[in-house]
């Protein structure tokens, strides 16, 4: 029996167990069972040399966002408008069949927007070219989910449930569960919350299926099944994702009201080239990228080129900042004169950790060369060794 058998043979065991106390137990296994399956179907079948097929696109720019979605909702489309980059577009479905890449221009930043092909019900499992398409996506920043606002709302569960069978977490934010293997000493349960959907027991038995007998855990929130096991795994990445209704050209006007209303959505029309300000706004906001020029010592701002930062590229701080130009500035840096949202004051003295907000404007003063300080007689430093052994014995003041 292969491994997508099972997972089905699982789900079907699942969807005959009632849902009570006494069986909370016996669907916790099945819910770690299917997950461990599915970690399985991702990994390269053995014996096999090299990476699979798969779509090869170099990374470029300040930020990466994938188009996902079925096929003929308008992705190439979407692409050819926001970048200039031509990707075919036809009235039949599957008509890309390969990534596309192409770079927006916007807010002094360039960001790669990737056209994937269609993906279809069952691309968790390979069907479709779906394991490549999820994984071209697992590298971008954000997801942009492009929907025809004209058929079914079907469309986006179906989506997301793909997604999520394969490790994406869309507009999701990691357990708060602190989770570590150890050699011995057994299993250390705390909680620092009353926990509702779980307990010792089943906790136990979730890691016993993953053969692990000795871990600390500790709840600092009330968690699912579905989170304890996402924790154990490992593996899986939180996204943001913005819902693209596209075609409300051809839908009334209460669909559209509706549709703009739910979170983390926006309507658009490729047709009519409406809307599509708003969609780069909404981007631009879920990436969360922080311009910061710079300035040198008594000189106007460049305002032209800005050192790009982002909380998920690395950090937002002085010291992120530092590192973004040279790794070794770090270290000959005194302090930083900021001007910006994030000084309470201009310019304010800041150190290594300070916060950077968008559109700030950075002076790094560095430390004084000690050797050079001084000349001839009122030199400071003297560069004699300093060793106790090594020094030079004064004469005598008085023979």
């Amino acid at each position: 029996m292969g491994i997508i058998e099972k997972i089905k043979e699982i789900e079907a065991e699942m969807a005959k167990t009632q849902k009570n106390k006494a069986t909370e137990y016996h669907l916790g296994q099945l819910k770690a069972k299917i997950a461990k399956l599915r970690t399985q179907l991702l990994e390269p079948p053995k014996g096999s040399s090299g990476a699979g097929e798969g779509f090869e696109v170099t990374k470029f720019g300040h930020g990466r966002v994938a188009l996902i979605g079925f096929p003929s909702v308008g992705k190439s489309t979407l692409l050819t408008m926001l970048t200039g980059t031509h990707s075919e577009a036809a009235s039949y479905e599957f008509t890309t069949l390969t990534c596309i890449p192409g770079i927006i221009h916007y807010n002094d930043t360039k960001i790669q927007l990737l056209d994937l092909p269609g993906i279809i019900e069952g691309a968790s499992e390979g069907k479709g070219r779906g394991r490549q398409v999820i994984a071209v996506s697992k590298s971008a920043d954000i997801v942009l989910m492009v929907l025809d606002a004209s058929k079914s709302e079907g469309h986006r569960q179906i989506l997301t449930r793909e997604l999520e069978a394969v490790g994406l977490r869309l507009n999701k934010r990691p357990p708060q569960i602190y989770f570590k293997k150890k050699k011995t000493g057994g299993i250390s349960f705390n909680s620092t919350v009353h926990l509702t959907h779980l307990d010792e027991k089943l906790c136990y038995q979730i890691l016993h299926e993953y053969k692990i007998h000795n871990a600390e855990l500790l709840f600092r929130e009330d968690v699912t099944v579905d989170d304890l096991i996402d924790v154990i795994e490992g593996n899986r990445k939180y996204m943001k994702c913005i819902y693209v209704y596209n075609k409300i050209d051809v839908v009334g006007i209460d669909d559209v009201d509706r549709l703009s209303r739910q979170p983390n959505s926006v309507v658009i029309s490729c047709n009519l080239k409406l809307n599509l300000d708003r969609l780069l706004a909404k981007m631009w906001d879920a990436m969360g990228l922080v311009r910061v020029y710079t300035k040198p010592q008594g000189q106007q701002p460049d305002f032209t080129d800005p050192v790009v930062l982002s909380a998920d590229r690395g950090g937002c701080t002085v010291e992120d900042f530092c590192n973004h130009i040279h790794r070794s500035l770090v270290k000959d840096v005194k302090y930083v004169l900021v001007w910006g949202i994030s000084a309470r004051h201009y310019p304010q003295h800041c150190g290594l950790a300070h916060l950077l907000q968008d559109e700030d404007v950075v002076q790094i003063v560095k430390k004084k060369d000690k050797e050079g300080e001084g000349r001839g007689r009122f030199k400071s430093h003297s560069t004699d060794p300093a060793r106790i052994s090594d020094r030079v014995k004064k004469a005598p003041l008085k023979t």
